[in-house]
């Protein structure tokens, strides 16, 4: 068991020693990271492939690599503007007065890293963190060890650990990472575990960033051509073997056109996959235990009586592997496990339904997701459709994709989540929003402080009866 208890008291002596870095501070430090990852990208690509037993590497370029190099260079950009405190409106009765927000950092950040993007779901809240002024300590997963050690290294050669520190091991450390008084702690992970999570940080009164997942749904419009749906959402589910939070969970396809959207999205998921045993570009399941969750899903979903269609071109035989086929389930029910759990994996269960309200219908009745994904050309609809569900993020005719735009915010919502990072969002999370009231020379509180009833009190009630009266409601 690493001194958990240690490295934080050492971060937090080193933040009460310079409580508010500077631009140039906090710049060096991200140009640090900035070095770490572009100087080891071949390290990097190879740790993820070990920890998967086969992980593309243009996908640890794609999802690991590149969207860590645009934060930090985001940030960069704007870090002027965001450090400067915002002028606020002075009410009456404070002037003469100036008020301003002042966003000062929250001191230490705690990061609980997930398995499936070992280094981005580390390193991109490390870069808020970082622009934000604060320290961080990292718990990397243990079901990601090659990747867990390097990033270990990588950062300690880069930094102090009174700037950030990373810690490795199994469940028992994670738990106790979890009962530090952090300044604030991010998570990511299932909505069960995030519960455990909230609960931990609860007893500190340690606020939370909770990035949970989901069942996030793919919505087809009627109109929309099937052959840019399936490669669009083939997309996004065959990345990482649909290993990510917001991998489209299942589609909602028009009743009449759900075999032609599974014969159209196994003829283009075999084009780009037209082998998956040996095939470099096809990421494998994590561990044993992952890949035998998901065949019991399917196990289940098959004695239930639905239709199951492997996507796998050559015949190939899997045993010994922990690679698996995308699958699509066609005939899914709620009383299957396919449809109760995420998925997290190279599984789709396409739905039918009857009306766009019978869609949304649908979604409604489910706990919130992580993203949601609209395909339909016309802009009116989407618009509509963005007005009537909730969802942490929405893609129009994309998947995934919208993860790694800097420039807006990235969070769920309810069972999904909460609170944000990336963006100015996630610049605002990791610092204090403090509220400042600066006064001058002239006192005019004195004119209307006690003994109440003067003249100049009187006055002051008069001008707020006039400017606050009564209003109609129309």
């Amino acid at each position: 068991m690493p001194d958990l208890e240690g490295l934080l008291l050492v971060q937090k002596k080193a933040a009460l020693a310079d409580p508010m870095p500077d631009r140039a501070t906090r710049i060096r430090r991200l140009d640090k990271l900035h070095n770490a990852v572009v100087d080891n990208r071949a390290r990097i690509i190879a740790a993820c492939n070990k920890d998967f037993s086969s992980r593309a590497a243009a996908e640890t370029q794609l999802a690991e690599i590149g969207p860590i190099l645009e934060g930090i260079a985001y940030y960069r950009k704007r870090l002027k503007k965001f450090m400067k405190p915002q002028r606020r409106h002075a009410p009456m009765t404070t002037m003469p007065a100036r008020v301003e927000v002042h966003y000062q950092p929250v001191g230490v950040v705690g990061i609980v890293v997930p398995w499936n993007f070992p280094f981005f779901l580390g390193l991109s809240p490390l870069v808020g963190a970082i622009a934000a002024g604060n320290r961080a300590m990292i718990k990397t997963s243990e079901f990601a060890p090659a990747s867990g050690e390097l990033m270990k290294s990588l950062l300690s050669e880069a930094f102090g650990e009174d700037e950030v520190a990373v810690v490795t091991g199994g469940v028992d450390v994670a738990t106790e990472f979890t009962k530090l008084p952090f300044d604030h702690l991010v998570f990511t992970g299932s909505t069960q575990v995030g519960k455990i999570v909230m609960r931990a940080a609860a007893e500190n009164l340690t606020p939370v960033t909770l990035e949970l997942g989901g069942k996030s749904p793919a919505i087809i419009h009627p109109d929309y051509p099937l052959d840019e749906a399936a490669s669009r959402i083939g997309f996004g589910k065959g990345f990482n073997a649909g290993q990510i939070c917001v991998s489209p969970d299942y589609v909602l396809c028009p009743r009449d056109k759900v075999n032609a959207f599974a014969t159209q999205f196994a003829d283009t998921m075999s084009k780009a996959y037209p082998a998956v045993r040996d095939n470099a570009d096809f990421t494998a399941i994590i561990t044993d235990r992952q890949k035998q969750r998901l065949e019991g899903y399917l196990k289940d979903a098959e004695e239930k009586g639905a239709e199951i269609i492997r996507i796998n071109p050559k015949n190939e035989d899997f045993s010994g592997t922990r690679k698996m086929p995308l699958t699509i389930v066609l005939g899914a029910t709620d009383d299957m496990l396919v449809m109760q759990e995420e998925i997290f994996g190279p599984i789709l269960p396409v739905i039918p339904y009857d009306t766009m309200d019978d869609a949304i219908a649908y979604v409604h009745a489910r706990p919130r997701p992580l993203a949601l994904y609209y395909f339909d050309w016309d802009k009116a609809r989407g618009d509509d459709i963005l007005a009537k569900t909730h969802s942490g993020g929405v893609c129009i005719n994309d998947t995934v994709m919208h993860v790694g735009v800097d420039d807006i915010p990235f969070g769920g919502i309810g069972p999904s989540g909460m609170g944000h990072y990336h963006g100015e969002e996630g610049f605002r999370t990791f610092s204090k929003a403090k509220g400042v009231l600066r006064k001058g020379k002239i006192n005019a509180t004195a004119f209307v402080a006690p003994p109440w009833g003067n003249a100049s009190f009187k006055g002051l009630m008069k001008l707020q009866n006039l400017r606050f009266r009564k209003r109609k409601i129309k």
